[in-house]
């Protein structure tokens, strides 16, 4: 158990305002010294295309030394997760969870496996009651915990929605995939980009790397599909 500036540093006025008074950890917390932290969020039922999205992005970014953080939920999130630890990389779980539960209980593996040799963060004590509120304040702990945050697929009411925004709050770089961003029956990429958020894409891919400590080499851009 420790507070939000025992484990990420020192806290601006900003940052300290939804942050958690405490936090709760298992795993390794040195990771958050190894570089980029770069959030991969989406929807839990995303396409196979986006899958795929955002295991090449997570690839890349943990094969360059970053660390790749998500939720833990299903889709979006595991597909990241599980790319970076395949990729030999290290990743970050923000739960929306006490660390004694799992959800959905199909990542339990996973879960003890990030536990285990990488790092799981949760705001919520033993016993604390999972329900649906807990995923929102999840999200704004995490683009905390973010350098950067990369929404890969998203409806209009999507639970990811809430850290984009809490990332723009932050000033934190929020980066849309592009095909979003055509989406006529999204308003919220069009709402984002013009309160200071980015499209990822194969062009704009170094300005993601850009606004991350420590970067490693020089991206192949052909690599990723965004």
């Amino acid at each position: 158990m420790c507070t939000p500036e025992e484990l990420l540093g020192p806290l601006n006025e900003v940052e300290r305002k939804y942050a958690p008074p405490t936090l709760f950890v298992a795993g390794e917390p040195e990771i958050l010294t190894n570089g980029g932290r770069i959030s991969i969020v989406g929807s839990r039922r995303a396409s196979r295309e986006s899958l795929l999205r955002a295991g090449q992005l997570a690839r890349i970014l943990a094969e360059r030394g970053h660390v790749v953080v998500s939720g833990l939920a299903a889709g979006i999130d595991t597909a990241a997760h599980q790319a970076a630890i395949a990729a030999g990389g290290k990743t970050i779980a923000v739960i929306g969870t006490p660390l004694d539960k799992v959800h959905p209980r199909e990542n339990a593996s996973l879960q003890a496996e990030i536990m285990r040799e990488h790092l799981c963060i949760s705001q919520f004590p033993s016993g604390y009651p999972i329900q649906p509120k807990n995923f929102p304040m999840r999200n704004r702990t995490m683009a905390l915990v973010s350098d950067a945050t990369v929404i890969i697929e998203a409806g209009q009411k999507s639970g990811s929605l809430s850290q984009g925004w809490e990332a723009l709050r932050l000033g934190r770089a929020l980066f849309i995939s592009e095909w979003l961003t055509k989406e006529k029956d999204l308003t919220w990429p069009a709402e984002m980009l013009n309160y200071g958020a980015r499209i990822l894409s194969k062009e704009t891919l170094d300005e993601l790397l850009e606004e991350l400590p420590d970067r490693h080499g020089t991206l192949i851009l052909d690599e990723l599909a965004i």
